[in-house]
């Protein structure tokens, strides 16, 4: 992958590309963190709203805010936004830090900021479960108004079956001891927090996040930084949401809308199957496997992952 020329990555990321920063109120009052990039031609005829993943912020969509809001898509608004907990969004207690509220603060976001306009959603890792809550809780929703929806690299449920070996924990650790629980059904989440928490090496970062070993040094650098945005007392709260999410029967909501499911071939995360398992429960998805992709593949192959992104939006558009 270059990183030279137009749209080089200037360290560590620069930050936000949006026409407007702000702060919008969940339902309980909750401040969220949400950048809006208006359509070029003025009006919004439909809106991308992307859900990112655990341990990381809206900051980890850089390309595709960079990429798709350069492209050839008139009408198309688009929306980042942190999660509770997460970046630059309110604090989250541990009886906030579910999946079902996290489901609640989206759509107080579709409400504020495309209330009037049909929506593409796109989610990554947790990003995607949130996504899947939400149609289970409010299918009138997806049947109305949400057009199209993109997963990637996410899961329905069984996350603990596949993931890192337990032999890179250390049981010395005393975060790792904090977050014991998570331990127990996902290794790879608890690395995500020791390296949130500086003890985990540039070199285990690489290995956990990529599927490529030779990844450029700024992508492992930008994925240390989100990392270590969040206090690690917050990705804690979200241990328990995380170890019982089990939401296949939820998949049902989405069969009114397009969907396109991405994953990568060497993601030590949401290994691939989760992928085919989810595509297999949704009628007419589109399934896409990105060889050599790891945990991160819409940092790691953003090209890729943008064009099938930019073709699900003019689809339903």
């Amino acid at each position: 992958m270059s990183l030279s020329g137009e749209g080089a990555l200037m360290g560590p990321f620069a930050g936000s590309r949006s026409d407007r920063t702000s702060t919008i109120a969940a339902d309980d009052g909750a401040p969220l963190a949400v950048e809006e990039i208006e359509p070029v031609d003025g009006r919004a005829r439909i809106a991308v709203v992307a859900v990112h993943g655990f341990a990381l912020s809206r900051r980890s969509w850089f390309f595709q805010r960079q990429e798709l809001a350069k492209a050839a898509l008139p009408g198309v608004k688009h929306v980042y936004y942190d999660h509770r907990g997460h970046g630059q969004s309110a604090p989250s207690d541990a009886r906030q830090s579910t999946i079902e509220q996290l489901a609640l603060d989206l759509h107080a976001v579709l409400r504020t900021v495309a209330a009037d306009t049909p929506v593409v959603l796109v989610g990554h890792s947790m990003g995607g479960m949130v996504i899947m809550e939400l149609a289970q809780t409010c299918p009138e929703l997806f049947a109305e108004r949400v057009r199209g929806v993109g997963l990637i690299a996410t899961a329905a449920g069984e996350i603990g079956a596949q993931g890192l070996p337990r032999s890179l924990l250390s049981k010395y650790n005393p975060l790792t001891r904090g977050v014991g629980e998570l331990a127990e059904w996902q290794p790879g989440l608890v690395e995500f927090v020791r390296a949130a928490g500086g003890q985990l090496t540039r070199a285990a970062v690489r290995r956990l996040a990529f599927g490529s070993q030779d990844v450029p040094g700024e992508l492992v650098d930008f994925m240390l930084e989100m990392l270590r945005e969040t206090p690690v007392r917050q990705l804690t709260h979200f241990v328990d949401t995380l170890g019982s999410h089990n939401r296949y029967a939820a998949l049902a909501g989405l069969k009114h809308t397009e969907v396109v499911v991405i994953g990568g071939d060497s993601d030590r995360l949401t290994p691939f199957a989760h992928a085919e398992r989810i595509a297999a429960e949704v009628p007419r998805a589109k399934l896409v496997c990105v060889e050599g992709g790891g945990h991160m593949v819409h940092l790691e192959h953003h090209a890729l992952v943008n064009r099938h992104l930019a073709e699900l939006v003019r689809r339903v558009r």
